[in-house]
């Protein structure tokens, strides 16, 4: 299976080195995901929050990448694919 929702993208530098939602509420996450097309940091599924799932329901962004240091992959929600890091993303990664 193939995305094509990963060519639409123009990554965005990160809003926050945490959870946004999470740091607003003082709860605590697991791993951060980083929304490649408004930069908004959200916690993963394992986390209690579900932030950076969350963020896509509400606005649609497509593309998730991880924020965690030296892990190097993205998500589609729509598509349901991991893919890899688009080369303009890398300077936003940790």
């Amino acid at each position: 299976m193939k995305c094509s929702h990963i060519r639409g993208v123009t990554p965005a530098p990160p809003r926050a080195l945490g959870c946004e939602e999470c740091i607003g509420h003082g709860t605590r996450w697991v791993h951060l995901r980083l929304c490649l097309s408004c930069g908004h940091v959200g916690c993963c599924d394992s986390s209690p929050g579900k932030h950076a799932t969350k963020h896509h329901q509400h606005t649609g962004h497509p593309i998730m990448a991880s924020f965690e240091p030296g892990e190097r992959w993205t998500w589609c929600y729509v598509d349901e694919i991991e893919l890899p890091v688009p080369a303009e993303a890398e300077a936003y990664l940790r």
